[in-house]
């Protein structure tokens, strides 16, 4: 089954279930050749899934906030490893474990980055990843759960492409591994080129959480041109990218924010996501500092009249961490397509 009950309403609702249909026979569980190779040469990769609640452990908001070091997991290593716009949905399963969604926990999406190679294609169904979240990231004991589902999108702003590869997680000793249900790649609608990286010897700041954004928060979130935006399903997760000129996100207030949903690639999986579970995790990235913005909270699409859709976020947390990225990007060109 490519689409679930949530996607195929949304679906409807816009009248694009034929063209849905069409587009949606790119969506594979194998990795080819060509989004292997696409894989080994990016210096970062995004994840997406629910944190298991903590009990009496958790975080405002029930996010399952892991404060101590993680499991196993520290900054991504460098060196390979071993071993719209819109959206992704049930699969098969390959991994172990149920693939069901579990509990209450938050939604998050966390940011891992490394050498090229860190991120690699190790068998035609599995993606590993070595190294993992930075100590205190949400999804650290997510990522050390067998069976979590998860999603995940290498964005490459040097080329304008991005691909996207859902599944379950397995530990390994290095890191982890994504058995795929899912994989796919996008348009470069609404994605900034970004000509070069370089590498920069910083250490990540201490986290720094809250329930409302900052005045400093809410510029950057304002002043934003691309961020990420994880959702989940009865029996899986998916990350995805959003982007547009600077101002496409609003802070209304300082625990809600809003965009508009540019028109995609007629799937509706993020969108259909939220309509089936309105959980949702946000993060943004400051291309040059290296500043990680991660939100946590619940999500849910408005129609006008006319057929215009608005995402409207409620927070309830926000982790802000110091110097979390050691890429430095240089300044955007902006996306022809945005509006």
């Amino acid at each position: 089954m490519t689409y679930h009950s949530g996607s195929r309403a949304m679906q409807d609702r816009v009248g694009v279930r034929d063209l849905a249909d069409h587009v949606g026979r790119a969506i594979g569980q194998g990795i080819r050749p060509v989004a292997a190779a696409f894989l080994e040469l990016q210096p970062m990769l995004v994840v997406g899934a629910a944190a298991p609640e903590r009990g009496a452990e958790a975080g405002g908001g029930g996010s399952g906030i892991n404060t101590g070091p993680g499991r196993g997991f520290g900054p991504a290593v460098p060196g390979g490893g071993s071993g719209s716009e819109d959206d992704a949905v049930p699969g098969s399963g390959t991994g172990s474990g149920s693939g069901a969604i579990s509990g209450n926990g938050s939604v998050w999406a966390s940011l891992l980055t490394g050498q090229p190679g860190f991120v690699r294609a190790t068998g035609p169904h599995q993606m590993s990843v070595a190294g993992g979240l930075r100590a205190g990231d949400p999804l650290t004991d997510a990522l050390a759960t067998p069976g979590t589902p998860v999603g995940t999108i290498a964005l490459d702003p040097r080329t304008r492409r991005r691909m996207r590869l859902n599944g379950r997680v397995r530990p390994t000793p290095r890191g982890f591994a994504v058995e795929a249900d899912q994989v796919f790649a996008n348009c470069p609608k609404y994605l900034q080129k970004r000509e070069v990286y370089e590498t920069v010897d910083r250490t990540a700041g201490v986290p720094r959480s809250g329930t409302e954004l900052t005045s400093s928060q809410r510029e950057f979130v304002e002043a934003a041109d691309t961020f990420f935006l994880a959702t989940v399903h009865p029996h899986g997760a998916d990350a995805s990218h959003r982007g547009g000129n600077p101002g496409f996100v609003r802070v209304d207030a300082p625990g809600e924010l809003s965009w508009r949903d540019y028109t995609g690639n007629a799937m509706f999986l993020t969108l259909g996501n939220l309509a089936a579970d309105p959980r949702a995790g946000l993060l943004f990235l400051d291309w040059t500092s290296g500043v990680v913005l991660q939100l946590t909270g619940t999500a849910r699409t408005e129609f006008t009249p006319d057929g215009e859709r608005t995402v409207r976020f409620t927070l309830a947390e926000a982790v802000e961490t110091p110097a979390a990225s050691p890429l430095r990007w240089s300044a955007p060109a902006y996306s022809p397509a945005n509006p």
